[in-house]
């Protein structure tokens, strides 16, 4: 099946049902982000150290990658940078298109796969902003790689991703108070179900999603050419019973550098 079809239907469906990562910012935080007041999460609830970025922003070619959404890159764009945002949901994409139109941005924004970066040129970016999302890809490492080719050298890429400790329970009985260990390491929505209630999911337009390794999470970085040079966790800001036990988010910073 196209997963990646899938995956663009499910979040055009997440944007109809204005799910909380589909809501654009208002124009009350565009104004202060112009004005130097601005900070972007990439996971949950806390927000990306403003250390992480140099100190302006002005200029700068940023690629949020399956970022749309209207929320990090307006949210950057007002900040002076130079912003491209790609998704695989067309109507995400609508949503910063919005923004960017009622409040007087430019923004360039490109449907496509987080997995195939062709669209751009190598060493194009200053930096490439990731909020959580590649976990709708079957293998993170070609994005790692893609990434790395459209970063400049020395360029920023700031990645947050999923513990994967958060797919070994199951989901319903987690949301009922139970931590049931059910699940392995790699997998994804759809192996530990049944021919027919395949079908049943995949009608009913839910994302398919994909439960990587660590190692492929940050080994999969430095061996795309990445050194890792900033670190922290987050998790669902106490909503979940696993927020007691440990933080199931991550991001990282990483600088791409070219060894001749």
């Amino acid at each position: 099946m196209d997963t990646t079809q899938q995956n663009s239907n499910a979040w055009d469906k997440k944007v109809e049902e204005g799910s909380r990562y589909t809501q654009s910012v208002s124009s009350e935080i565009i104004e202060k982000s112009k004005s130097g007041e601005w900070e972007i999460t990439v996971t949950t609830e806390r927000s990306v150290p403003r250390d992480w970025f140099p100190k302006s922003l002005v200029g700068l070619k940023i690629l949020c990658l399956a970022s749309g959404g209207g929320q990090q890159g307006p949210i950057l764009a007002a900040a002076g940078a130079d912003v491209t945002v790609t998704d695989i949901s067309k109507k995400q994409l609508q949503q910063d298109e919005y923004v960017a139109k009622r409040d007087g941005l430019t923004i360039k924004t490109v449907q496509g796969d987080m997995s195939d970066l062709s669209d751009f040129k190598d060493e194009y970016f200053d930096i490439v902003v990731n909020p959580v999302s590649n976990l709708f890809v079957k293998d993170v490492n070609p994005v790692w790689k893609e990434v790395s080719r459209v970063l400049k050298n020395r360029g920023i890429l700031i990645a947050g991703f999923t513990n994967p400790l958060l797919w070994i329970f199951d989901d319903n009985q987690e949301r009922k108070g139970i931590l049931d260990v059910k699940y392995s390491i790699p997998s994804s929505s759809l192996d530990y179900l049944q021919e027919d209630e395949v079908q049943a999911y995949i009608k009913s337009s839910q994302t398919i999603e994909y439960a990587h390794t660590l190692e492929d999470q940050i080994q999969g970085q430095i061996e795309a050419g990445f050194v890792i040079t900033g670190f922290y966790e987050d998790d669902f800001g106490g909503t979940r019973i696993l927020d007691k036990h440990i933080k199931t988010f991550i991001t990282t910073r990483a600088i791409k550098l070219k060894i001749e």
